[in-house]
This record gives C-alpha cells, structure tokens and sequence, in this order.
C-alpha cells in the first residue's frame, strides 16, 4: 500500500507564492512517476502536473505552464510543487497522486491508483 501525505498550502494574495510537499511511502518511490491535481469547489478534479521517475521530464497543464514548477527529491521520498504568481483561479484542494504503472506520468486521473488526503490552497483577490 502507497501512502500519500502533502503540505504546505495555505491562504496567500494574489501574485504570491507557495510550495507544496508531498512524502511518499510504501514502495520504491524513486521508480514512480508522480502527479498533481487540483480540485476546486463545484468542478471535476483536474491535471497539474507531472513527474518521471528521474526529475529529468515534466509536464504541465496549459493554465500553470511558467507558473509553477514540480520538482522531486528521491532521497526524502518527496515531491514538490513550487506555485508563483498565483491567482484566484488556482484556488483549489491539491492531491498528490501516484501512478498504477510506474512510468505513467500522463495527465489522466484514472492511471492514478494513489492519492493523498489534499491540501487546500486559497488565493484572494
């Protein structure tokens, strides 16, 4: 069994920044692709972003592409979404999510067999 545990969101103005944390247990974490989601009220949860087993490739959804950065540090088992320049739309509960297969890292929440309990993350205007 995977477990999935994020951190650090918060409420923030619009234009700041901040960086979410997701610690991964359970199996070999550095051979998973790992994802971000987010959820806001009254909508489907959708794709952030994405992360292949070695760092090296990334993917992102068009509305946070040069805005937020994901990023992963095998060591501490950990993934990291650093969000700048937020805006009031990207208010939402952020899941962590990790793959049924190693190296998906597609933007389907379907391949995604593991999630965390959410964070949420608040922009005022």
């Amino acid at each position: 069994q995977v477990q999935l545990v994020e951190s650090g969101g918060g409420l923030v103005q619009a234009g700041g920044s901040l960086r979410l944390s997701c610690t991964a247990s359970g199996r070999t974490f550095s051979s998973y692709a790992m994802g971000w989601f987010r959820q806001a009220p009254g909508k489907e949860r959708e794709f952030v972003a994405s992360i292949r087993w070695s760092g090296r490739s990334t993917y992102y959804a068009d509305s946070v592409k040069g805005r937020f950065t994901i990023s992963r540090d095998n060591a501490k088992n950990t993934v990291y979404l650093q969000m700048n320049s937020l805006k009031p739309e990207d208010t939402a509960v952020y899941y962590c999510a990790a793959p049924r297969y190693s190296d998906y890292w597609g933007p389907s929440a379907n391949e995604y067999a593991y999630w965390g309990q959410g964070t949420q993350v608040t922009v005022s205007s």
